[in-house]
């Protein structure tokens, strides 16, 4: 498949300024167009009034074209869940999910169209890998994110990194209607999970550079701290060290789903490559690098990872360091074998983890209706959705 129209999300800062000199405009007004689309979220010509009009639309068709087309949008959790389908450029599809609490917004973002780690229990994995995503493939997941949450009433703010008198530019931002209560820390995305479709440690380059363009403060990107993001891994060992190197402060989830390489073998295939002890090992340097707990995602399977002796082996591989136990109760995908564990199971499980000195959390099951929720993104997919954890055992933090 032919490579992503060049975006100014690819990009750093300095590198759009040569692209607009390039093109025989001044530097400066990359800094413009920067500030629409990471500070106002919009690419349209139109919007960008302090550009003047003859030059609006040469430098949005060379470094603002359009990445995502959308396909069909479903919502659940009246309203509160929102699960977008995109088409790309070359006719690929991909699914990302935008949850929305009294007190943040996360949004769950693709890093590939499909998924190419095989693991037998997930949507995305049975489907296969169609490509990676480049970094503003990714990234516009997030801007359309920001600009549906606009349109729904957000009333006008300064965007992140921008003085009152730069806002003043942009007024497309509605305000809130009549009848309305205005939101607060949830009219903008707070929180991003590289949970969706795809494994984002086999997209190394793309999702590094999009953590930078979420991370960069405006006009460089949006301006979300990396201590809201979490990055999601199956346990590629080697990328992991790499981005151990990278001094992030973005959280890491390690998929694990079972405490026994016998087990691990048949759910997360890559474990053939490498063993439980190796991505543990990996995970725990990664903590002490960057002081955050890492996540340990744990899809409970009735009769195949939920049996007590598992939860007390997990427990104790675990005890001792700095991380969590975020149980996922499997959610149900087209022709699985599998299903998930009874209540009575699930709560003994949390219980022996817990008697560790582990910290646990069972995950909300957000987006099931729309197939929005772990593992059962397809295209048709969406990917792994984190939703508020319901706190058992030792109180902990919700992930997203």
């Amino acid at each position: 498949m032919s490579r992503p129209p060049r975006h100014l999300a690819d990009l750093e800062l300095a590198e759009r300024r040569e692209a607009v000199a390039a093109l025989g405009e001044r530097a400066f007004r990359a800094d413009q167009l920067s500030r629409h689309y990471f500070g106002r979220y919009t690419d349209s010509p139109e919007d960008m009034t302090d550009l003047p009009v003859g030059v609006r639309t040469a430098l949005t068709d060379a470094l603002l074209p359009r990445l995502l087309t959308s396909e069909r949008e479903q919502t659940c959790d009246d309203g509160a869940t929102r699960k977008m389908l995109w088409r790309l450029h070359d006719g690929a599809l991909v699914e990302s999910v935008l949850m929305k609490y009294t007190d943040r917004v996360t949004m769950c973002v693709s890093s590939q169209a499909g998924c190419g780690m095989g693991c037998p229990f997930c949507a995305t994995g049975q489907a296969g890998l169609t490509r990676n995503l480049s970094a503003a493939e990714i990234v516009a997941q997030v801007v359309a994110g920001e600009r549906l949450l606009s349109s729904e009433g957000a009333t006008p703010r300064t965007p992140r990194g921008m003085s009152d008198g730069e806002a003043r530019i942009s007024d497309m931002r509605p305000v809130t209607p009549k009848g309305h209560s205005s939101p607060t820390s949830t009219s903008r995305v707070s929180n991003i999970v590289f949970m969706g479709m795809g494994e984002p440690l086999a997209n190394y380059k793309s999702v590094l550079g999009a953590i930078r363009r979420f991370s960069d403060p405006v006009p460089s990107g949006l301006g979300i701290s990396q201590r809201s993001l979490t990055v999601s891994t199956v346990g590629l060992v080697p990328a992991i060290r790499r981005l151990t190197e990278e001094k992030l402060t973005a959280r890491l989830a390690v998929s694990l789903h079972a405490p026994d390489d016998e087990a691990r073998d048949e759910l997360v295939p890559v474990n053939r490559r490498w063993k439980i002890a190796e991505v543990l090992d990996a995970a725990w340097d990664y903590a002490a690098a960057t002081g955050r707990r890492v996540s340990i995602e744990y899809a409970l399977i009735r009769d195949v990872n939920d049996q007590p002796w598992r939860a007390d082996l997990l427990g104790e591989l675990l005890a001792g360091h700095l991380v969590h136990v975020n149980l996922i109760p499997l959610n149900p995908t087209p022709g699985s074998k599998w299903t998930a564990s009874r209540p009575g199971v699930q709560e003994e499980f949390v219980s022996r983890i817990a008697d560790h000195g582990v910290a646990v959390t069972v995950r909300d099951t957000r987006g099931r209706e729309i197939d929005g929720a772990c593992g059962q993104l397809a295209a048709t997919v969406t990917g792994r959705s984190v939703g508020p954890a319901r706190r058992v055992g030792t109180p902990l933090l919700p992930l997203a």
